[in-house]
C-alpha cells in the first residue's frame, strides 16, 4: 500500500457506519486524523458517544447519527442524506463496517430470524443506505464508496450464514455499483481486511488460541487510502492490504 499523508481527507465528510465496533471506530479515528469530518453512525448510543469524545479530544471535527439499521427503513435512510445535505452540502465518503453476526450455528439449528437479521445488516441495509445517499455523494467532485467483506475463504465455510452469505453478496454489490457509477464522481469499491481483534472474530474463535487477529488500527490506514484521491486507481476493485503497523 502506497504512503497517505496525514492530511489526505482534509476538508473531506464522510460518513462511518458500525463507528462504535471494532474496526468502524478504528476507521472513524484515522479518517479524523486524516482530516475529514467524520459522522458516526451506529446503533449503541453510549458506545456512539465514547467514540465522538475521543475524537473531539483529539481536536477532530465530528458529529453523532444513532441508527440502528437493522430496523431502519428507506424513508430514515432518506431522512439522513436530507440532514447531511442540509448540514454539510454534500457527502465525500461513505464506509460501511457495520457488521451481524451471533456466532456459528449449524443450519439446522439456526433461528430464521438469526439469518434473515445478518442478511439484512449486511447487505440490504448497505445496499438501502448507498441508493439514498447517491444523491448527497452526487455533490461532491470526488465521492468514494467502501464495502467492508470478509474474506470467502474464512466465511464461505460451515456455520457462518447468513453472515456468510451476506459477504459473497457484497462482492457481487461492488461489480454491480461500479458497473452503474463508473461514469459518474462517485466510485466503488471494497475493501477485505485481514483477521482483526475485534468482539465479531470473538464470537468464532478463542482470543487465546487466535494468533493471526492483529489490531484493527493496523487496517485503517487502507479505508483512507480508498477514500482519498489515491483511491481511484481501486475503482472497482476489492482490495485485500496488508495490515500496517500504527
Amino acid at each position: 500500500m502506497s504512503d497517505v499523508p496525514d492530511r489526505e481527507l482534509d476538508g473531506r465528510v464522510v460518513l462511518v457506519t458500525g463507528a462504535h465496533g471494532g474496526f468502524g471506530s478504528a476507521v472513524a479515528q484515522a479518517c479524523a486524523r486524516a482530516g475529514a469530518t467524520v459522522v458516526l453512525l451506529g446503533h449503541r448510543p453510549p458506545r456512539l458517544n465514547r467514540v465522538y469524545d475521543r475524537l473531539v479530544a483529539e481536536g477532530a471535527q465530528a458529529a453523532l447519527y444513532p441508527l440502528d439499521l437493522e430496523g431502519a427503513s428507506p424513508d430514515d435512510y432518506a431522512q439522513l442524506a436530507e440532514r447531511l445535505g442540509t448540514e454539510f452540502g454534500r457527502l465525500d465518503g461513505l464506509v460501511h463496517c457495520a457488521a451481524e453476526f451471533r456466532g456459528l450455528t449449524p443450519v439446522v439449528h439456526a433461528d430464521p430470524a438469526d439469518f434473515a437479521r445478518s442478511l439484512h445488516v449486511g447487505l440490504t441495509a448497505p445496499w438501502w443506505l448507498t441508493q439514498a445517499l447517491l444523491p448527497v455523494l452526487s455533490q461532491s467532485a470526488d465521492a468514494s464508496v467502501v464495502f467492508t467483506l470478509d474474506s470467502p475463504e474464512r466465511v464461505g465455510a460451515a456455520y457462518w450464514g447468513g453472515y456468510g452469505v451476506s459477504h459473497f453478496g457484497l462482492q457481487g454489490v461492488v461489480r454491480i455499483l461500479d458497473a452503474e457509477l463508473a461514469n459518474g464522481p462517485v466510485r466503488v469499491s471494497g475493501l477485505m481486511p485481514g483477521p482483526m481483534r475485534t468482539t465479531l472474530r470473538a464470537r468464532a474463535w478463542v482470543e487465546e488460541t487466535d494468533r493471526q487477529a492483529v489490531d484493527p488500527s493496523t487496517y485503517a490506514p487502507a479505508a483512507v487510502e480508498l477514500l482519498s484521491s489515491a483511491g481511484r486507481a481501486r475503482r472497482g476493485t476489492v482490495w485485500a492490504p496488508a495490515p500496517v503497523a500504527p
